[in-house]
């Protein structure tokens, strides 16, 4: 399998809520690292291992968001790395608001495993859909 099916295929378990087989593709040391101002990331760098992903992200953004996609734009695969544009779909439950923001993932691969993740995403507009921004969701039904 092409490193770029194997991400397709991550991203389509990331949609069904399958942490287990997203994982299973991850080296034991995989470093996974959000883009900085990504509201789940907080002050610290990377994720370093399964575990670590699993606790710090998958169990507290899974149960968030309802109908998370990425529609993917382009894909530019290398011999050890994937590059993908695309853009975040979904809603986060606790705000009710949409969300739609650009973004862009770096995958490094060790032979068949994922070794590395890196996002860069539009946290401007993703902090707002969260309500992290000091925005708060409107009550009327109006625009966000």
């Amino acid at each position: 399998m092409k490193h770029a099916e194997t991400i397709r295929k991550i991203y389509d378990d990331f949609a069904a809520g399958d942490a287990a087989a997203i994982l299973a593709v991850f080296a034991d040391d995989v470093e996974f690292r959000l883009a900085e101002g990504h509201p789940y990331r907080g002050s610290g760098g990377a994720w370093v291992g399964k575990d670590a992903i699993a606790k710090n992200f998958f169990a507290v953004a899974g149960p968030e968001w309802e109908g998370w996609s990425i529609g993917v734009v382009a894909t530019i695969e290398a011999a050890d790395a994937v590059v993908v544009e695309g853009r975040y779909t979904g809603r986060y439950k606790p705000t009710g608001r949409p969300m739609d923001v650009q973004v862009c993932h770096v995958w490094r691969f060790r032979g068949n495993e994922v070794a590395s993740f890196h996002q860069y995403v539009d946290t401007a507009r993703l902090q707002h859909v969260m309500g992290r921004d000091g925005t708060r969701p409107p009550t009327h039904g109006g625009p966000t």
